[in-house]
């Protein structure tokens, strides 16, 4: 176990750095610090017509911070698609303090009283720091990250960061910039007041936030 607490881990994301371990059996845990940062521009969200789609369909019933832990141990749970997670016992457990103390949220996608798929991450000032997501079905969680852009939007936060940019997240419109711009967009992000609303948003609701400044195909 090492002498990483919750108040340190939120010192860190401030400062543009975050924790990952190798593997899940992997007890060690290391601070990452990228030469080129993934971010996800909240007025840039590429909403797909089929997504849009989906989201107006209310297929899913999104909730936030419902369930935390069932999102943080789906996205800790190996895949075919991914066999390895970064996502040991030790970071469990501090994210799930961080949301007890209101710091790490879930997007939550339930269908049939069951949780289908999700994302969690940490919210300080007006920055949101995604951390990882998981789908136990088709669409769901594209329609947790739609959904979170859309909460984000609305309740005034100016920063996403994704760490890294993946094949699946650049189809959103997730771009790489250099540290030392992200670090500029953090330190204005960390302060502004912003909140994640609360109760979620219909599909409907999400939609036509992310359309008003979002190209769809």
């Amino acid at each position: 176990m090492s002498d990483l607490t919750p108040a340190l881990l939120l010192k860190a994301y401030a400062a543009g750095i975050f924790p990952m371990a190798e593997s899940a059996e992997d007890a060690e845990i290391f601070w990452v610090d990228p030469e080129q940062r993934g971010v996800l521009p909240l007025d840039g969200f590429h909403l797909s017509r089929r997504l849009a789609r989906t989201l107006k369909s209310d297929v899913f019933d999104v909730r936030c911070d419902t369930d935390f832990a069932g999102v943080i141990r789906g996205c800790a749970h190996p895949t075919p698609d991914r066999p390895k997670t970064w996502i040991n016992r030790e970071i469990v457990a501090l994210y799930t303090a961080l949301h007890d103390q209101g710091h790490a949220h879930s997007v939550e996608c339930w269908q049939d009283g069951r949780l289908v798929g999700g994302l969690y991450g940490v919210a300080l000032g007006g920055a949101f720091f995604g951390e990882s997501m998981f789908s136990r079905v088709t669409d769901a969680s594209k329609v947790a990250l739609a959904q979170l852009v859309a909460l984000l939007r609305k309740g005034g936060f100016t920063l996403l960061d994704v760490q890294f940019v993946t094949a699946h997240l650049k189809r959103f419109g997730a771009v790489e910039i250099p540290r030392a711009q992200y670090r500029r967009r953090l330190a204005t992000a960390l302060r502004r007041r912003a909140h994640l609303p609360a109760g979620g948003l219909t599909g409907a609701e999400a939609v036509s936030i992310l359309q008003s400044s979002t190209v769809t195909s």
